[in-house]
């Protein structure tokens, strides 16, 4: 079944015993969450989370209810995803991307089910009224303060609309960005972008500075769950989002023309927010926020948008995140990332055979990458042609070690490399950028990143002694002992 709103994906959580209502009145600001962080720390991510009465910093309680914690487990995201198994989607890119035109004229048809496949992805524009623009603020009936906008962390700078999918345009090719930036309330219609300078959208925002032209802006929050998802993928550039939502889906997505910018918006969303950046204006404060590392990112200046309008369905329901000291829901939209993406880097790196990024190096802090090495240095090799791919650019730590390690269990990731590694001889540093967010790096973006060869090692790499085996009982015995195991009472 294809999931095409949001109330369609807490219908499809609610059928598999993953969703809890909350009827008890709980404040948006800070209650919230962390009712939600004890239960996104629950083993397998705890159960997602429907705030029925919601109680805005006024103390009245809004008559939207606050969806949280969605993605929150394995079995939500690949339901979101519309899989049994995130991998699924990985396998259907390889089979896209091993496209050999084979000989004869049966061959070649064989081809058209995945070229057909293909030609559905494109997002398709609906007439009439959509349903995300069934009622409309506009002018003084603005008031993004009527929303139940959390407060998530003592020290944050205001509100935080946190699972947004922001949406603006290339000013030169006209190529659709939708990135997942959390925006900070201001006022009843004035919100603080936080574009990071390495994402798409603080691109468009410096070419539209640069030309001297209002920057129009759309954020959208709920809608159907893959293109919720994709707001976060990291996709290069030329890549729409909603493209890539409309494979995940392997239906369209279904998009509207927004009322006041030259935009197109999801039409299933729960609510629009409508507005544009003026570069001739000031950057604003924004922040600090408690941030995915943690710990509290500080204030800094960031641009500021102009609301013009507010539009969302007739009984909407606010979908929104908390993140802060691992594991929480964000690592779960990130375990869909790299599963999903792995068939790529294996087109550039075909050595690779996994990768994995534990909730405790929040992504970009630590990655182990299993390769089949068949000569001396390609470890070394991987880590700089993963140091080159998009924001694997930021990884603070890359491990490297053999094909036959599980590089999805951390703790045998990190036995398997500790015992394989001198010290001196087979940790490398280098400069480059790290993330925004990295509060240790000895300048802003800036520092140094350290790459670890965990396989074993060729005399080439001066190893001159034997290498030995990995303890292993013997087939026999183990069939053996699987056979009188029922017996055994253990």
């Amino acid at each position: 079944m294809t999931l095409d709103t949001l109330s369609d994906f807490l219908s499809a959580i609610d059928a598999i015993g993953e969703l809890q209502r909350i009827r008890e009145p709980v404040k948006v600001d800070l209650e919230i969450c962390e009712i939600t962080d004890r239960v996104s720390k629950m083993p397998g991510g705890g159960k997602a989370l429907l705030f029925e009465q919601p109680v805005l910093p006024d103390g009245s309680v809004s008559s939207i209810p606050v969806a949280i914690n969605l993605f929150g487990s394995m079995k939500r995201m690949a339901l979101a995803l519309g899989v049994a198994d995130l991998n699924e989607h990985g396998e259907r890119i390889t089979k896209l991307l091993d496209l050999k035109v084979p000989e004869g004229i049966l061959g070649k048809l064989s081809l058209l089910p995945r070229l057909l496949e293909v030609a559905k992805f494109p997002p398709r524009v609906k007439g009439g009224t959509p349903a995300c623009q069934e009622v409309v603020w506009r002018g003084d009936e603005i008031d993004l303060r009527k929303l139940p906008i959390l407060t998530t962390w003592p020290q944050d700078g205001g509100p935080y609309i946190t699972l947004p999918m922001v949406i603006s345009k290339d000013p030169k090719r006209g190529i659709r960005n939708v990135g997942m930036y959390r925006v900070q309330l201001l006022g009843k219609d004035a919100v603080a972008m936080h574009w990071q300078r390495h994402k798409v959208g603080a691109a468009h925002w410096r070419e539209m500075a640069e030309r001297g032209e209002k920057m129009p802006v759309c954020i959208a929050i709920g809608g159907d769950p893959a293109s919720m998802y994709s707001a976060s993928a990291p996709l290069p550039p030329t890549v729409d989002e909603f493209i890539f939502a409309g494979f995940l889906r392997k239906a369209p997505v279904h998009l509207a023309k927004a009322l006041t910018c030259d935009l197109e918006v999801p039409a299933d969303a729960e609510f629009v927010i409508e507005g544009y950046i003026d570069p001739s204006e000031p950057l604003v404060v924004e922040g600090p926020f408690g941030d995915h590392t943690g710990y509290y990112s500080e204030a800094d200046l960031y641009p500021k948008v102009h609301v013009t309008a507010v539009t969302m369905r007739r009984d909407p329901v606010y979908a929104t995140t908390i993140v802060g000291r691992p594991p929480m829901e964000d690592y779960y939209l990130g375990h869909a990332t790299e599963r999903i993406f792995l068939p790529l880097l294996k087109l550039t790196l075909p050595e690779v055979v996994d990768y994995h990024m534990p909730a405790e190096g929040l992504f970009h802090n630590l990655v182990f990458v299993s390769i089949k090495k068949e000569f001396p240095g390609q470890a070394y090799k991987v880590m700089n042609a993963m140091w080159g791919q998009g924001l694997m650019s930021l990884a603070k730590v890359l491990v490297v070690v053999d094909h036959w390690v599980d590089v999805q269990d951390a703790a045998n990731a990190w036995w398997v490399a500790l015992n394989n590694i001198d010290p001196e001889r087979d940790v490398r540093f280098t400069m480059g950028p790290v993330d925004v967010l990295d509060h240790a790096s000895r300048a802003f973006t800036y520092g140094s990143k350290m790459g670890i060869d965990g396989t074993k090692k060729f005399p080439e790499e001066g190893f001159a002694r034997n290498w030995p085996e990995v303890i292993q009982m013997d087939a026999a015995t183990r069939a053996r002992v699987d056979e009188i195991w029922p017996r055994l009472g253990l």
